[in-house]
């Protein structure tokens, strides 16, 4: 079993490095953790908190194109129980450039709001606590 002090990190391509590092630390309220410049040909940002056991990477390699989100399925969830809390990171999210849609799967939009980033990839805002 990966131990409980295991930091979990999700990576992803982008074309737009600059602008979806924006977007997420201004929509989640993130920090850049670190960033890379022409490591073998990629660029990268690592975005998160300090003290929060994931993070978020995004990486693009120098002269190629990955274009959007392969589907619209492909998603982060964050469950947020305290319901002002959760109505403020939906509003910063909107003020981020995250633009609110229809979850594909219709479960997201029973408690929670689906948001859609520049590259098509989607963040569920779940209005609950994780049980």
């Amino acid at each position: 079993m990966i131990p409980r002090s295991a930091v979990l990190r999700v990576a992803r391509p982008t074309d737009r490095l600059q602008a979806i590092t924006d977007m997420y630390v201004a929509g989640l309220g993130f920090q850049l953790l670190g960033s890379f410049r022409d490591h073998d040909g990629f660029d990268g940002a690592i975005l998160g908190h300090p003290e929060h056991a994931y993070h978020l990477e995004f990486t693009h390699h120098r002269g190629t194109t990955v274009g959007r989100a392969p589907t619209r399925d492909n998603l982060l969830v964050f469950y947020v129980p305290e319901p002002s809390v959760w109505e403020s990171n939906c509003q910063r999210m909107l003020e981020a450039g995250f633009v609110s849609v229809d979850a594909y799967n219709p479960y997201w939009d029973v408690a929670g709001r689906t948001f859609e980033d520049i590259d098509g990839y989607r963040v569920v805002l779940q209005n609950r606590a994780w049980s």
